[in-house]
């Protein structure tokens, strides 16, 4: 696919009409915008998942007006019955688990890599679902198995019910009203809220974006600049031969206050220590994720990145999985290209330089990436 192309994952939209008339902008409804053969996600594989220690799992039920929140792991026997309606599981990630929900995440890369976050899967029964609520992202809600009704609204009164476990807002006026089947798929700009209800058993992903706020990305890009930083042995000291003797001794000195102006211009202005400080920290996996050490690659063939790497890249380096390198020539355009299509075939591996081969090695050692047995 490609960015002029129109397709039916956008209701016969291409990215680029899609990212313009609606992106942040306004929801859009889209029926069949996968085929149901393609959603290879079921309820017992969910279950299983949400057993697992490192996997984010919630359980939420509803009792009338009560609400009621439990986080996982959780066995078999832990979840409600079947019969029992008004409850719903969430299982977060999972397209760090399932090849084929990670197949279905790679449809949304018309949006920057950076924005795109998760597949968060839910199975309710009748009645399901987690309240009226919004969201401080984008996100596309994919109907997997049955029905599910969904009524969406601007959000014109953020007040939350207090004293719930959930984030349920205190005043919720729809707009429209749908009803999803499966394949049928629902976009949602942030802010715009929503309440989904199980119309019997049924199974929902949603596809989810980053979304950090100006404090996050400010304090997480200074702290990784902090953490970079030379020496502190190696910077010159304050000096102040001219420093008076003093009447008032609590007072800063202005000299002083200075210098560290100065110090702290002189950090800000370093482009490429903040550019590499930003790609770490876009490209750092999170903290559940685990990788599984593979060994050497043996003979150069074709490659492919775990599905839980994050590979991305700017005019001067490649991030990976939370590292950075200086990148340029043909070595930079072929990891740019490994970045874009998480895969590289034999003829593009080849023209690795030896160093380059060398890191791609070291890549592999701890699990980021693997050999393909067929060319890709």
């Amino acid at each position: 696919m490609t960015i002029d192309t129109p397709t039916a994952l956008l209701g016969g939209l291409s990215p680029r009409v899609f990212m313009r008339r609606h992106w942040q902008k306004k929801p859009l409804l889209i029926r069949q915008a996968i085929s149901a053969a393609d959603l290879a996600v079921d309820r017992a594989g969910l279950f299983e998942l949400a057993s697992h220690e490192g996997v984010e799992s919630r359980l939420i039920e509803r009792r009338g007006a009560d609400w009621k929140l439990r986080h996982g792991p959780f066995t078999r026997r832990q979840l409600p019955p079947l019969s029992r309606a008004d409850w719903t599981l969430l299982v977060q990630g999972v397209d760090m688990h399932a090849p084929q929900v990670h197949e279905l995440l790679s449809r949304f890369r018309f949006a920057p890599d950076v924005r795109l976050d998760d597949v968060m899967v839910s199975f309710a029964t009748d009645g399901g679902g987690v309240g009226p609520h919004f969201d401080s992202y984008d996100v596309f809600l994919l109907q997997v198995a049955g029905k599910r009704e969904w009524r969406i609204g601007r959000t014109k009164n953020m007040d939350i019910v207090p004293d719930m476990p959930l984030k349920i807002l205190a005043h919720f006026d729809p707009e429209h009203i749908w009803t999803l089947e499966p394949g049928d798929m629902l976009y949602l700009p942030p802010r715009w809220a929503h309440d989904g209800v199980a119309r019997g058993e049924c199974m929902t992903a949603s596809v989810g974006f980053r979304a950090a706020s100006r404090g996050e990305v400010g304090t997480s890009v200074l702290q990784r600049m902090l953490d970079a930083a030379e020496d502190p042995c190696e910077t010159p000291l304050y000096r102040d031969p001219n420093q008076p003797a003093t009447d008032q001794p609590a007072r800063i000195p202005p000299a002083l206050a200075a210098f560290a102006a100065d110090a702290v211009r002189r950090f800000l202005e370093e482009p490429r220590s903040m550019d590499c400080a930003l790609g770490e920290w876009l490209s750092e996996p999170k903290p559940q994720v685990w990788f599984d050490a593979r060994g050497a690659l043996g003979e150069r063939g074709a490659l492919a990145l775990d599905r839980r790497s994050r590979m991305i890249y700017d005019d001067h380096h490649v991030f990976i999985n939370g590292e950075s390198f200086v990148a340029s020539g043909r070595d930079a355009v072929l990891m740019r290209a490994l970045a874009d299509r998480r895969a590289l075939d034999l003829a593009s591996v080849l023209k690795l330089s030896s160093p380059a081969w060398e890191l791609v090695q070291s890549w592999a050692d701890q699990g980021w990436l693997h050999a393909v047995p067929d060319e890709v």
